[in-house]
Parts: C-alpha cells; structure tokens; sequence
C-alpha cells in the first residue's frame, strides 16, 4: 500500500469516526429529549390538578396532542397513570410507587402515621394498617400486625374495592352520592345482590359513618373478620388516607367494637394533626 493510499484510508476512517459520532450524538440528544417530555408529562400533575386531559398536558408542556397520547399511553400500560373512569381524564398510579420503591418510606402520609399505628396496635392489641384511596381502590400503604397468634392482617399493596370494607366506606362518604351510585352500578365498587333500595340504603349508611367519624364492616365481608376505618384529613379538610383496624371476629363483641372504633378515630386524628390537617368536624358525634 502506497503512503497516499493509507493517508486515503486514514481520512476516511476518520471521517467515518466522525460521522458515527455525529448520528451517536443525535441518537443521544433525541433520547434526552423523550425522556425529558416524558417527565415534564408526569410533572404536569399536581396536588391542587390531579386530573388532567390530554389537551391540558400538551398545553403545558408544550407538546403535541399526539405525543403526549403516545406517552400517556405508555405510562398506562405501566401504571405509572390510570385514567379516570367517569372523566376520561388522567392521573398519576401507584405504579410510581413500585418505581420509587426505596422512597416509599418518604411517603409523607406513611411516615407520619407509622408511630400512631404502633401506638394503636400496642392499645387495641390488633392489626392496625393506613390506606389510601386510588381511583376505586384503597390501598394498604402501611401495616403493623397484631401481637396475637390468631390475628388479621392487611399487607403492603392490599387493594379492596368492596362496598362494605370499612377503608371502602370511609373514602365513599365523601363523594358526591352520583358517583357512589356510579361506581357501584358499573361493578367499579362491588356490592353483592345490589338494587336501588340497598343502594339508597348504602348512601345513608356513609352519611351515618361521616357523622359518626368512622366505619365498620362487622363480618359483612368476611365472616369471620371485623374492620373499623376512620378517615385522614389533610389542610384542605381532603380525606387522603384512612386508618384501619382489621379484626377477628370472635375477639370483636358489639362493646369492644365501639371501643375500637373510637381508637380508631382517635389514631385519624392524630395523624391528621401531624400532617396539619384539618378534619371538617368528623368524629363529632359518637355512634
């Protein structure tokens, strides 16, 4: 090979080192840029806007409607958001939680209600556990397990849509009553043997829980288990979480469940008053 020849050969290797490193930096930069819109889409939720449409998204990041579809849709299939069955809006899932698994501890409702729930499982001798609301679900966010060798729990991820689980009841009763009806109509929330009559009754029974500051399902779900909830409130007077006592039923006598539902709604309101919430005079009145 002649000097000119590999002279040739060198700047063509380097012109193709150059060139690849061209295509490798669009590659890259366009790779930063979906990530980046992927994030501005999640960012786009907030505590006072949980719902969005695809139209309000794209307005405020400043993307087009068609790609903020294709990201949404993405998340969905993660679970990363979840639409909304009645608006068809978006909001943010729980399965950002399984992606920020380490930062769960953080969880600002979590980590402020763990000492209330050893405290009231050390008075009440049961399960205590806190749950959150998502969609048509409460979730079991946190749990401390009962003492006894016979005892209800409640693990981590725990999702009940049942009408008449005391966690159901208590985020139930602050929805507008269509909505109740809605989601139980649609099989959304379940509710054996429904009809309009048990469904008027169901509604009074929520009304009667918010007055009374908290729930019960007395073996109405299981027969063999008792559960009394009471609600969290956040500084808007929001419910955001509920605190449960899950319960054999044996163990639960008419007497003792009163005294449980009052410590239970005691254990509510102290977490609410760690959060500086305000509860909009839940728990006023003893049932």
């Amino acid at each position: 090979m002649t000097k000119d020849s590999r002279a040739t050969n060198g700047n063509d290797t380097n012109r193709a080192e150059a060139n690849g490193a061209e295509v490798n930096g669009r590659a890259d930069t366009k790779g930063a840029s979906v990530i980046e819109n992927a994030i501005a889409v999640l960012r786009s939720f907030t505590a006072d806007e949980p719902l969005l449409g695809v139209t309000e998204i794209a307005n405020r990041v400043g993307l087009h409607k068609s790609t903020v579809s294709r990201i949404l849709a993405t998340f969905e299939q993660e679970n990363l958001v979840e639409r909304d069955e009645d608006t068809r809006r978006f909001r943010l899932g729980l399965g950002l939680i399984a992606v920020a698994g380490p930062l769960l501890a953080e969880l600002e409702e979590r980590r402020v209600a763990y000492p209330v729930l050893r405290e009231l499982t050390e008075l009440t001798g049961e399960t205590s556990a806190l749950m959150m609301w998502e969609g048509n679900q409460s979730i079991c966010v946190e749990q401390i397990a009962s003492r006894h060798q016979i005892k209800h729990t409640t693990p981590l991820g725990a999702r009940y849509n049942d009408a008449l689980s005391a966690s159901v009841q208590v985020f139930l009763a602050t929805e507008p009553e269509e909505r109740v009806r809605s989601l139980i109509r649609s099989g959304a929330i379940t509710y054996a043997g429904v009809d309009e009559t048990s469904l008027d009754g169901y509604l009074v029974r929520l009304k009667d829980d918010f007055r009374r500051g908290w729930a019960v399902n007395y073996g109405e779900s299981s027969l063999d288990e008792v559960g009394v909830a009471a609600p969290v409130y956040d500084h808007r007077g929001d419910v955001v979480a509920a605190v449960l006592i899950p319960a054999p039923r044996f163990r639960v006598s008419q007497e003792r469940l009163q005294n449980l539902g009052q410590s239970c709604m005691a254990a509510a309101n102290k977490v609410t008053a760690r959060l500086g919430g305000n509860a909009p005079g839940s728990g006023s009145q003893d049932g």
